[in-house]
């Protein structure tokens, strides 16, 4: 495979007002990054950050990572990728997934069912409705009548389907090209590629807390640790990874409700291996195993980190 190494970067930064990151946004493309990535959870959502930068800094690909087939009905998701397709036409990824069952069912109240089916039956809607076709379709798990984009993009986006398990990355790599995945070290990186072959782009978040503070570093990642892997699909992507027994302790705890025992269950090298910390330069180096292993597209996340200068370090994490 001869692979396209990109250089990404999640945005918008935590800690900084959105209206206050143009130059930050602005400078990435001069520094090395060939990307930019949102997400949506609980902060901004995944599409207002993409359209400032897509005035910002032109010359990054921009890239959701993800939005919800689930809180965002077909026809929303499709305007808005249209909109963010217009406004940086060629350079933008249109990254759908489930999400979880606690942001989908407990937060929007709306049920977490057929998750794959679901993405499916998106990623065929949006391809078709994207390319400006008229859309009449019975879905297997939602149904479009009559609706047509006006206009529909010039260039229509790239998909993109987040997948961690093996049946979610082959259809994301059969009906996509491209498989966002998340939580992986190095290591990893093979067993999800021998799944997602040759040809389909694998982008991943890579998460980065930029001290020499080993201890705060391990603080910090142990709560997003135990924030994430605590969700089933997480823990099952996991246990797949072969850290079934790693993580059961910390599991059974927060099962419990122990909150404070699932975080002392996190043994030291499960947090160095899935959160990159040091000095900003040793960082990088480390971001840079992922493509040795063969991922095309780490997207670095900057964890909240007290003390750091946030524009120094985004300066340091650019690819050597």
């Amino acid at each position: 495979m001869e692979t396209t190494q990109r250089w990404g970067m999640t945005i918008p930064f935590h800690g900084v007002p959105l209206a206050g990151q143009r130059d930050l946004i602005a400078g990435l493309a001069a520094l090395g990054y060939t990307d930019a990535w949102s997400a949506e959870l609980n902060g901004a959502d995944g599409f207002s950050p993409l359209a400032v930068a897509s005035q910002w800094a032109p010359a990054l690909r921009l890239g959701t990572a993800i939005v919800s087939v689930y809180t965002r009905a077909p026809v929303a998701l499709a305007v808005s990728a249209a909109t963010l397709a217009d406004l940086a036409p060629g350079s933008f990824v249109m990254g759908i997934g489930t999400s979880s069952k606690v942001a989908v069912q407990q937060w929007n109240g709306i049920p977490f069912e057929r998750p794959y089916q679901r993405s499916r039956d998106m990623l065929r809607f949006l391809r078709a409705a994207l390319a400006g076709e008229k859309v009449s379709e019975e879905y297997e798990t939602f149904s479009v009548d009559g609706f047509r984009l006006d206009p529909a993009p010039a260039v229509p986006p790239a998909l993109a389907l987040a997948a961690l398990r093996p049946g979610m990355v082959r259809l994301a790599a059969a009906e996509a090209g491209i498989a966002i995945t998340n939580w992986l070290a190095p290591a990893d990186v093979p067993k999800v590629r021998d799944v997602a072959g040759p040809d389909c782009e694998l982008v991943a978040r890579i998460f980065v807390c930029p001290t020499t503070d080993t201890d705060l570093a391990r603080t910090i990642g142990r709560r997003v640790i135990a924030a994430y892997l605590t969700v089933p699909v997480y823990a099952a992507f996991h246990a797949w990874l072969g850290r079934g027994e790693i993580i059961a302790p910390m599991l059974a705890a927060w099962e419990a409700g122990d909150r404070r025992g699932a975080l002392a269950a996190i043994p030291d090298d499960l947090v160095d291996e899935l959160v990159i910390h040091g000095a900003a330069e040793a960082c990088r180096e480390r971001v840079a195993r992922y493509w040795q292993t063969g991922l095309n597209t780490p997207v670095i996340a900057i964890l909240p980190t007290p003390g750091i200068d946030l524009p120094d370090v985004v300066r340091k994490l650019a690819p050597a």
